[in-house]
């Protein structure tokens, strides 16, 4: 038993590795209170699951949750016991061989290091449905349990007799038999990898809570996954189960070698077609122990390793807020990294501050994020709050579109942005100076305003500290360049609010012509309605925005001069 503990603690470690990589800065009375709080949420989402039938969150969710509380509480205490896995609350009815349920391996490591040493390996699909036992008394039927806590169930026998997958009567060693398995939902040619869960376990679990017999006699099917007290030989036990009815446990258990064998077959049952819905695969020992030692929590003989989610849970660090060009906050999280797919993630976006105000999300939260289209991060919910809310908001009242256009201390983020939004190519085109080089060179020359990089000689510049001379000569270069550019790519890194349909109708124009129009002339152009056009002429007579494009004529940039 020592080593088998030994093992489990590695396989523990290796999970709660993947939650959290140190113990959560509280105080010990918040720390108290936050595992309170969510043992109380996990012990509601095990009641709905085991006794409704309905499942509140992914299991990925449930997992990270459940680890999560591990974790603190060995920060708590540490040393004890990992909590056994919990099973739900008790039905009313004993089973006569209680369920053991299955520890979830976290990674193809854990699995090999559970594996090693172990002889007579099998590996079967984890059908992602509901469990039951089955008990048989001189041929017939006479109990179907729902799992309940492993040790007591609901009597779901009036139900078995609408499932044509179940047979009522068995004769030969499965005439006094106690059979665990899973009842699912059947499918025609199921990819797991595309079509994902379908939430097949809450369609099963309706047709056995709701009053009345099963709507479909074959809606559902059963694979027979444990006969304790059976065979010991997979292949005799998967024969007998077969020419008895239950036809699915020879065909889907599979004798395996080694973590290669184990890893093929997984790959394989994910992106192939099958006739029910997994979440994985089960790894069992052949030999199993006696059934009067089974216990919820305790079948170390047999461990799941499912499949990759599509979305990732993590911890929220942070929470920044972080000023753009045009003066608009956005909210980024700062996340423990996390690996999805290819990439790893530690920052997500969730927009405006209006829009993380609706998330309430905080330091301290966990959030389920996925990857949207083209690979970008994205929160999909909180999965769980923090008892604690500190949702302090910096001031940013003061940022608006005309707002930075000078440097100060609190205009940091925005100007940076508006110097960052020149470079791009339908700009000012200054390629190779990025947001880093803009942040050096206004840390070196203390710019004054969006512009004042113009007033910079070419010895000036080679003479940047922190500055090769390869990337000097290109900032002249590009510098250089930008004087060519055309009047509207000077309007646009100006800042004016100009939608692009009307780029056009201005190119020729020169500054003080624009100066003089009207409100309705500034309507004449296309995409430009009253809101606009009221914005436009407001820019126009900012003292900032005048006094900038006066510096751009006075050092000859097109349109801006009056000669």
């Amino acid at each position: 038993m020592k080593g088998i503990a030994l093992v489990l603690s590695v396989i523990l470690l290796n999970v709660t590795a993947t939650v959290s990589a140190s113990c959560p800065a509280w105080s010990a009375l918040r720390t108290q209170t936050e595992i309170e709080s969510l043992a109380k949420r996990l012990a509601i989402l095990d009641d709905s699951y085991f006794q409704q039938g309905k499942s509140l969150v992914s299991d990925a969710v449930y997992d990270n949750l459940q680890a999560t509380l591990s974790v603190w509480r060995r920060c708590v205490k540490p040393g004890i016991d990992g909590e056994p896995v919990r099973m739900g609350s008790a039905g009313r009815f004993p089973h006569p061989v209680a369920h053991t349920g299955l520890k979830k391996l976290p990674d193809k490591r854990a699995v090999a290091l559970w594996g090693k040493g172990r002889q007579g390996l099998w590996v079967q699909p984890k059908i992602d449905g509901v469990a039951i036992t089955l008990v048989y008394q001189q041929g017939r039927l006479v109990k179907m349990l729902s799992r309940g806590d492993g040790l007591k169930g609901e009597d779901w026998t009036h139900k078995a007799a609408g499932i044509a997958a179940i047979p009522p009567q068995v004769s030969g060693p499965l005439a006094n038999s106690v059979l665990q398995g899973e009842l699912f939902l059947k499918r025609d040619g199921h990819i797991q990898s595309q079509m994902g869960g379908i939430n097949a376990r809450s369609k099963v679990a309706g047709e056995m809570l709701r009053t009345g017999p099963v709507s479909e006699p074959n809606l559902l099917g059963v694979f027979i996954w444990a006969w304790p007290e059976g065979p010991e030989g997979m292949v005799e036990k998967g024969k007998i189960l077969r020419d008895e009815g239950f036809s699915l446990t020879a065909a889907w258990s599979m004798p395996v070698a080694n973590i290669d064998e184990v890893t093929r077959l997984r790959d394989s049952w994910f992106n192939q077609p099958l006739p029910f819905v997994t979440d994985g695969v089960v790894i069992r020992q052949q030999r199993e122990p006696q059934s009067t030692f089974w216990q919820p929590g305790q079948g170390e003989w047999a461990v799941a390793w499912k499949y990759p989610p599509a979305e990732k849970i993590a911890e929220v660090r942070n929470v920044d807020f972080a000023v753009g060009r045009t003066g608009k906050v956005s909210v980024v999280l700062e996340l423990e990294e996390v690996q999805l797919d290819d990439k790893r993630v530690r920052r997500v976006n969730i927009g405006s501050l209006k829009r993380w105000k609706e998330w309430d999300v905080v330091a301290g939260d966990k959030v389920k994020i996925s990857l949207a289209g083209q690979g970008i991060p994205r929160v999909d919910e909180v999965v769980w709050r923090v008892s604690q809310r500190e949702t302090s908001i910096p001031e940013m009242a003061s940022f608006t579109p005309v707002s930075c256009l000078y440097s100060s201390a609190e205009c940091a983020e925005q100007f940076i942005a508006r110097l960052t939004w020149m470079s791009q190519k339908p700009v000012l085109d200054l390629a190779g100076v990025s947001q880093s080089t803009w942040r050096h060179l206004h840390m070196r020359t203390r710019l004054q305003h969006i512009f004042s990089w113009l007033t910079l000689s070419r010895e000036e510049v080679s003479a940047l500290p922190g500055f090769s001379s390869k990337k000097t000569e290109l900032l002249w270069h590009q510098f250089s360049l930008s004087r060519k550019q055309s009047f509207i790519r000077w309007v646009m890194a100006l800042g004016m609010p100009l939608p692009r349909s009307a780029h056009e109708a201005i190119k020729d124009k020169r500054w003080y012509q624009l100066g003089d129009w009207t409100l309705s002339r500034w309507q004449t152009l296309p995409g430009v309605g009253l809101k606009r056009a009221k914005q436009l002429m407001d820019f126009m007579k900012h003292p900032q925005v005048v006094a900038l494009a006066t510096f751009l004529g006075q050092y000859n940039i097109q349109g801006f001069s009056r000669q």
